[in-house]
């Protein structure tokens, strides 16, 4: 049996998929039926490579410099190793460290892509003693070689090397200049700057290309399209007399009838309401969870006081004789302003995204297709000054417009069917989605570690999505009863309260607890229970609700959106829709997080599938 060249823990030099360029790895294992060798990246990436693409770390170290045969003033080299000696050498060979940290700090975006492209991978290391050098090039010689690494104890950096290629865009950075670039100038860098620059490079040793969600280009095409198209088709279907999926498609009512100024002055209203206590200096300033470039933004959780003040307005604007059941005369109009609005948004989050700063981009919005990046959202946390655009749109106008639409339908019912309190039917449905609102509005916090905030850009996807589909399409329960009451036995009540107690208790404990461990996995009343450890220093859990299923709050929150159906029966299947969307979605989460939690943590998400088999439903997927 061949012997294993590479053993567990050896550190070498491994070349990353698709390129030329290697970076220090650390062998993991090695499998000797595939014959390939588990390697992790500094970046915590983990990696199966062939033998032929590792290479031995001595082959990248410091080899010994041949002197050059002209002793000209210009090309002798001091016999002073000291950092703070400048070295007159002319090459680009000894400039290429601080070539690098020059050139990120001091040219613009546009052009540090133009010069950051097709010679050398380098790979920037501060050790504990960083003091910079001056490094002159006058060289105007072009031809192959390789950079030599010079590492000494008091030395500013450590160069990783790899060698040239001839082609073009064989690796990330151009250190050497071109024919055309003339001469290259003097830098000048601080320390300070230095290591700045270089945690970011560290962070990302490569740039790892993110695949495209709903479908890529042609799926954003058809997800612009079908979204509004879906939400004005709901919206005309559910009030017809007989809401039956027989009578499709419904009749479209004249062009005229889907603007309403007044409709539209009353969205901008309530969005400058909800802005105005948002910015109110009540509640606690809650941390984000750490961004790529380890910062933390603040956010101001008063969620709770917002719902509570818009209840006491909305009480006081009945008990004063506002009819409030204009919101179901004109549910239509009030959508198509809510749309127009998510697009203006939307536009404007893309504009503003052109000129946002790398890091502060989405990793899954910045593919380089507009239409794509507009439906995604290219700006991960865009904000004017503190007022951060997604968080707000998130919590704010849309959940807590949700619940004054539910409202809204039980006094309409009243109205309409002349009763002098809601059916129970109406008030199920309203307390149900309303105890949900008011829990994600008292654990606001917990929402700042969810995917929609730490991965996904603001774009159209969330700017519709918070301010149209969750108001007007997770209301249609409480339309539908409005003008087809459903009467409920107590036998009946019963059941479905207590299936909306069980839905509620295992999605507020699962994500309490999931919520606790993410903050502080040595939180001593966790201690209790079992992880799997992964190689980003991160862990999973494996035990307690996280160790039924894989996703515990994806099935209480089914079971919850079975209980908002259930009380409008089993006539038509409209009022049924979110149930179903619900499903749909949650697989297509479930999808999305199993496609990146392999990508971050390998063969730790392997053993955790294995040890957590089901998905959603124990036993079923």
């Amino acid at each position: 049996m061949p012997s294993v060249k590479y053993q567990r823990g050896d550190m070498v030099m491994g070349r990353w998929p698709g390129s030329s360029l290697y970076y220090e790895v650390k062998v993991l294992s090695f499998d000797a039926k595939s014959q390939l060798y588990t390697v992790i990246y500094k970046d915590g990436t983990e990696l199966e490579l062939k033998e032929q693409d590792i290479k031995n770390a001595a082959g990248f170290q410091t080899r010994p410099r041949s002197r050059s045969r002209s002793r000209s003033p210009g090309r002798r080299r001091s016999r002073s190793r000291s950092p703070a000696r400048t070295t007159r050498r002319s090459s680009s060979r000894t400039a290429a460290a601080v070539a690098a940290a020059a050139i990120t700090e001091s040219a613009p975006s546009s052009r540090r892509d133009a010069k950051l492209k097709d010679a050398l991978e380098v790979r920037l290391s501060p050790l504990d003693q960083t003091k910079p050098a001056e490094n002159n090039s006058n060289n105007k010689h072009e031809k192959k070689e390789e950079i030599q690494k010079e590492e000494e104890n008091n030395t500013a950096y450590k160069v990783n090397e790899v060698e040239a290629e001839p082609e073009k865009n064989q690796s990330r950075y151009n250190l050497r200049r071109r024919k055309d670039d003339g001469d290259a100038k003097q830098a000048e860098v601080k320390p300070e700057q230095l290591e700045e620059k270089e945690a970011k490079l560290a962070a990302a040793p490569a740039t790892i290309p993110t695949p495209l969600d709903f479908g890529g280009k042609i799926g954003a095409y058809f997800w612009l399209l079908f979204l509004p198209a879906w939400v004005l088709f709901v919206v005309l279907q559910v009030n017809l007399g007989d809401p039956s999926l027989a009578n499709f498609p419904p009749p479209l009512p004249l062009l005229e009838t889907f603007w309403d100024a007044q409709a539209f002055g009353f969205v901008v209203l309530w969005m400058l309401f909800q802005a105005l206590i948002y910015i109110l200096p009540i509640g606690k300033l809650s941390e984000g969870m750490p961004l790529r470039t380890g910062e933390r933004l603040k956010y101001r959780t008063n969620g709770f006081f917002a719902i509570v003040l818009s209840s006491v307005l909305a009480a006081a604007a009945v008990h004063q004789g506002f009819d409030l059941t204009y919101i179901h005369s004109h549910f239509l109009q009030l959508a198509v302003a809510s749309f127009l609005i998510s697009v203006l948004l939307s536009i404007y989050l893309y504009a503003r995204s052109r000129y946002a700063a790398p890091e502060h981009l989405a990793l899954g919005g910045n593919s380089g297709h507009v239409l794509y990046d507009f439906f995604k959202g290219r700006e991960l946390n865009p904000r004017i000054k503190n007022f951060d655009l997604k968080f707000f749109c998130e919590m704010r106008p849309g959940l807590i417009g949700w619940c004054l639409i539910n409202f809204a339908m039980a006094l309409a019912e009243m109205k309409l069917q002349g009763l002098d309190a809601p059916s129970h039917s109406m008030i199920l449905v309203n307390l149900f989605q309303l105890l949900y609102v008011v829990d994600g509005l008292w654990n606001e916090e917990a929402i700042l570690t969810t995917m929609d905030l730490m991965h996904d850009g603001f774009g159209f996807m969330l700017a519709f999505g918070d301010l149209v589909w969750v108001p007007f399409t997770y209301t249609l329960q409480a339309y539908y009863l409005v003008s087809h009451p459903n009467p409920l036995s107590l036998p009946a009540l019963a059941t479905i309260v207590t299936l909306k107690l069980v839905g509620f208790y295992i999605f507020r404990k699962s994500n309490s607890e999931k919520n606790a461990f993410r903050r502080n996995p040595s939180d001593p009343n966790l201690s209790h229970l079992n992880t799997i450890p992964t190689a980003t220093g991160k862990s999973l859990l494996v035990s307690g609700w996280w160790g039924v299923v894989r996703h515990p709050n994806y099935l209480g929150d089914l079971l919850m959106a079975l209980a908002w159906s259930l009380p409008c029966g089993f006539s038509h299947l409209l009022p049924w829709y979110y149930m179903i969307y619900f499903i749909i979605l949650l697989v297509h989460r479930d999808s999305r997080d199993m496609t990146e939690c392999r990508r971050k943590y390998g063969s730790a998400w392997d053993e955790y599938c294995r040890t957590v088999r089901y998905r959603i439903i124990p036993g079923v997927y």
